[in-house]
């Protein structure tokens, strides 16, 4: 009975989407995870993840124009009547304009009219050297038919389902939610999608998203497997402009390339230190290859009376499926090289203390003292070289030396630090000498047996 509500519900969404669908995530909203607010007067509608503390929207609420503005207030109302913060994620200028709210940019989505499609290719060698490329290693792409996608057993959507697999597993980053979840199998007879093949493998993946009121298209998923030729990806970027193109369609957008563009300082600085997780200019890098015809600022939007810190948090918080601390942990465990990462960084300010003279009485002698300090100064050189190039032999290796460096430090903490200790920061002083290198070793073996992709 919930599943048939919840399909009467986004059933009943898809018919305000083809009227009022103007957003380019806007269709992204049927998919699942979404709940949903709707102004039976208006005629609107508002779709949302709930974090627990926000109501977190999919760009703008699907609505006519001149509504925009009386269904925010509406909606704002019902999310304090529940004591939620609102925010609206992705959000276009158009709503901005015409709606009361505070915005900071948030990155940018590359846009093309595909009727200008053969002069962006005629303007640009190397987009077409890519195309001649692929072709000329036997990939072909074809259109895919919405029965093909609609039933698991068929081939083609075997063949689809085995790809998006490797490409899932090769993820640096645990699943998203939100907006980036991957369900290409959504009311596909809406959507249109292209395999590209090589030798009668499925190699490539592209589904896109109508954007009903602008006549055009989202491309959603964009799927390449590691064993396509290089120009792959462009090959199929080039059957959905020339498909667009004949049907008439006037707007494609690949989405949104996050923290690029006209954004602030700390949003420049997060593109810098999240690299090792998520390759934001590349992605940038990527779709201005393909010559958009222009880009188009996107925005996280609140209400005028809030702060900025947090629609931020609340934002982040909806890509996590509502908790960091599982997503870190997940993030953890598929990043191998992660995990020595961090255990390299943690270890200097260790040795750091390690070799503070106030420690001296610590060790048996400060001779002792000092083997353990260069002791740690080799291994954080090891295991930033491990991180440089992984190797899982090294990796191996590593955890085997700090096993024994647990058994040591277990030896002298028992044998000289335990009969000596006198407070409680001599405890847990132990204690943490103890701990560390064991849980490293522990951390290091699983990380040697679970080689990461990004090497």
């Amino acid at each position: 009975m919930a599943d048939s509500s919840a399909q009467v519900q986004r059933d009943r969404v898809l018919q305000l989407l083809k009227r009022h669908g103007w957003n380019a995530t806007s269709f992204q909203v049927l998919e699942p995870g979404f709940r949903y607010w709707f102004d039976e007067r208006l005629e609107a509608c508002v779709a949302y993840v709930d974090t627990g503390g926000a109501w977190v929207v999919a760009g703008a609420p699907i609505a006519q124009v001149e509504h925009l503005a009386e269904v925010v207030a509406g909606f704002e109302a019902a999310a304090r009547a529940e004591n939620r913060r609102v925010c609206f994620f992705a959000a276009e200028r158009r709503f901005l304009e015409a709606a009361p709210v505070e915005a900071v940019p948030i990155g940018e989505q590359p846009v093309w009219d595909p009727r200008r499609w053969e002069e962006t290719l005629r303007s640009s060698r190397s987009l077409r050297e890519q195309l001649r490329r692929a072709r000329a290693r036997g990939v072909t792409v074809r259109r895919v038919a919405a029965d093909e996608l609609r039933d698991p057993e068929h081939p083609t959507r075997r063949a689809v389902d085995r790809l998006l697999a490797r490409w899932l597993a090769a993820r640096r980053m645990a699943p998203m939610g939100f907006l980036v979840q991957v369900s290409p199998y959504a009311f596909t007879e809406e959507r249109q999608a292209f395999v590209g093949e090589l030798q009668g493998e499925v190699v490539c993946f592209l589904s896109a998203a109508p954007v009903f009121a602008r006549e055009g298209w989202l491309l959603q998923h964009l799927v390449r497997d590691a064993r396509a030729p290089n120009g792959s990806v462009e090959l199929m970027v080039d059957a959905v402009m020339r498909a667009s193109a004949e049907e008439g369609r006037r707007y494609v957008t690949l989405g949104l390339a996050p923290l690029s563009g006209d954004v602030s300082l700390w949003l420049r600085l997060a593109r810098l230190w999240g690299r090792a997780l998520y390759d934001f200019e590349g992605l940038r890098a990527f779709k201005a290859k393909l010559r958009p015809h222009t880009w188009d600022p996107l925005y996280l939007a609140w209400p005028e009376r809030g702060g900025r810190l947090w629609p931020m948090y609340d934002a982040l918080r909806a890509f996590a499926r509502g908790s960091f601390v599982r997503f870190g942990f997940t993030t953890a465990l598929r990043r191998a090289d992660l995990l020595v990462r961090v255990l390299a960084v943690l270890l200097i300010p260790w040795t750091l203390l390690l070799a503070l003279p106030v420690n001296t009485p610590r060790f048996p002698s400060p001779a002792i003292q000092w083997a353990w300090v260069l002791f740690d100064v080799g291994l954080t050189g090891a295991l930033f070289a491990l991180v440089h190039r992984w190797r899982s032999r090294l990796a191996g290796l590593l955890a085997a030396i700090i096993a024994l460096d647990a058994c040591l430090t277990t030896w002298q903490a028992v044998a000289y630090n335990v009969p000596r200790a006198q407070g409680a920061l001599d405890w847990l002083v132990i204690g943490a000498a103890i701990l560390a290198p064991s849980t490293a070793a522990g951390l290091l073996g699983w990380a040697s047996r679970h080689p990461p992709f990004t090497h």
